[in-house]
């Protein structure tokens, strides 16, 4: 019988570390819900002591989620385990992960610790984390540029201390793939009590090795892989849970251990992900890109006709890419919308919730022949933008665009209730818009990214805008989805507006300590 690999996913604290992807709390519970659909093991939800707002929304996903252990990150500091001790109570399970760097650099040049001070915190956080939880991690930050006697030292150390996890991390992305496996062996065979320890690794993606430097850890004995969804994470990323799991399960033959992931909930995951956070998913990337099963090569069609395996080794269907649609119109019933959202995982708290969803896909459906379900997905994104705030709100638009003219657009607004027009020229209609609509609020913030992207096929899909500013030192992200993709460019607009006027208690995670 396999071993079980598990899966720790750290999309919600690390991979919000990537600049500009920083998530809202509902944002975190959404995606922290699709996880735990997808039966990830834990849910690392983020780093309570960063700010009074992380703190409440690593609590709000310990309300949310039932089936997977919630984690909370700390420094070895008493206020960070202190912190995510109280944040992570109201999960049905919780995990404190702590950390302190091991590396001659970091202890000299960041900790200005002695190597005896830094085994002596590492061991204080350990006990002081089991004060709330048996459920503790202990990372030594930068372990992969550590000197191995004295990893083997401070492991031992946390082991007895009551450190049911002990996670290696490679920090700076330095390692490669045999020495990192080695790595693991070794530590396993010199720690004396690694029998009473999960081994886990985090690997991050500097040299583009995050993934296989996780794989070959795993063939040396690592039993928990830290990763994220689309490889998400800051400067060049994470090791990628869907290329983890997938090649953990497909060479079946090698690994002597397996998920208990629900893989056909990967590509709902990786589209959910790139949509709240504005990182678009490369078509080449492996398992979730657009083209991971397209084939144009004459002799790949022939040889896929003929037998799938000839060119594929996974099949599209296990990891979530399908041909579902639903195709309704305006004459099409409430029941029928609500029990499709609820086979997408989605369910309304409210009646309004669902009534206001309902005239929205009515409303797309005069527009759009098929409805697909990732315009359902859409349509429920755009309302909880909605709710979240309301000062802004698009009440019409009109632009003029054609060659040998400068574009121009008029904006109305409401404001706080209260409609403001405004008209404005520009390079684009887009361009043309944006400036209408700062010319009514008073100037937007710096605009770091402006993307667009199409929700499903066809001329008349859905385009899904993502708008990135800053101001203020906030970053903050806006999302936007219309068949008319300056409307969509609009809406998006408003809603990192609409962000940045309200009070905001989060810093950005960045401000944190990295592991």
């Amino acid at each position: 019988m396999n071993d079980s690999l598990i899966i720790f996913d750290t999309t919600l604290r690390d991979g919000e570390q990537s600049p500009g992807a920083s998530m809202t709390r509902d944002e975190k519970i959404r995606i922290a819900k699709q996880l735990e659909r997808m039966r990830v093991d834990i849910i690392e939800a983020g780093f309570p002591a960063a700010s009074k707002g992380d703190f409440e929304a690593v609590q709000a996903v310990a309300r949310a989620v039932t089936d997977s252990t919630v984690c909370g990150l700390a420094r070895a500091v008493e206020k960070d385990i202190d912190g995510a001790a109280e944040a992570i109570k109201p999960a049905k399970r919780g995990r404190i992960h702590t950390f302190i760097a091991t590396s001659p650099i970091h202890m000299q040049n960041k900790l200005r610790m002695t190597p005896e001070q830094v085994l002596e915190r590492a061991v204080w956080a350990v006990k002081r984390a089991r004060q709330y939880t048996d459920d503790v991690e202990f990372s030594p930050e930068d372990a992969g540029r550590s000197e191995i006697d004295f990893l083997c030292r401070v492991l031992e150390a946390v082991i007895a201390a009551g450190a049911r996890t002990v996670n290696i991390p490679d920090t700076v992305g330095y390692n490669l793939p045999h020495q990192f496996g080695a790595l693991i062996k070794t530590l396993r065979e010199r720690v004396p009590n690694s029998d009473k320890a999960t081994f886990s690794v985090h690997c991050h993606n500097d040299l583009g090795l995050a993934v296989a430097n996780s794989l070959s850890a795993v063939l040396n004995g690592a039993r928990q892989v830290e990763c994220t969804i689309n490889g998400l994470g800051e400067r060049a990323g994470n090791a990628a849970l869907e290329e983890i799991v997938m090649a953990v399960r497909t060479r079946r033959d090698l690994f002597s251990c397996d998920t208990r992931l629900d893989t056909t909930q990967i590509v709902p995951a990786s589209r959910l992900v790139s949509g709240i956070t504005g990182f678009p998913v490369q078509p080449n990337k492996a398992i979730v890109g657009a083209n991971a099963f397209a084939h144009e090569s004459g002799i790949h069609q022939d040889g896929v006709i003929k037998k799938r395996e000839t060119y594929e080794i996974m099949r599209a269907e296990d990891v979530g890419w399908t041909a579902n649609r639903m195709v309704l119109g305006k004459h099409s019933g409430r029941n029928a919308f609500k029990q499709r959202l609820k086979e997408l995982g989605i369910e309304f708290k409210t009646e309004q919730e669902l009534n206001g969803s309902f005239e929205r896909f009515k409303d797309l459906a005069d527009k759009k022949h098929e409805i697909f379900d990732e315009d359902l997905q859409a349509l429920v994104t755009e309302a909880d933008l909605e709710q979240e705030n309301e000062h802004y709100r698009l009440v019409s638009l009109k632009v003029c665009s054609q060659t040998g003219e400068t574009p121009r657009a008029t904006v109305t607004l409401a404001v706080n209730g209260s409609e403001k027009q405004a008209d404005a020229e520009g390079g684009g209609p887009v361009d043309a818009s944006f400036k209408a609509v700062d010319s009514i609020v008073g100037g937007g913030g710096q605009l770091l990214l402006y993307s667009v992207s199409n929700i499903t096929t066809g001329t008349d899909s859905q385009g899904e805008v993502t708008v990135r500013l800053e101001k203020g030192g906030r970053i903050v992200n806006g999302h936007g989805a219309d068949t008319d993709i300056v409307i969509a460019s609009a809406k998006a607009y408003l809603n990192a507006l609409n962000k940045l006027v309200t009070p905001g208690e989060r810093t950005h995670p960045q401000a944190g300590q990295p592991i």
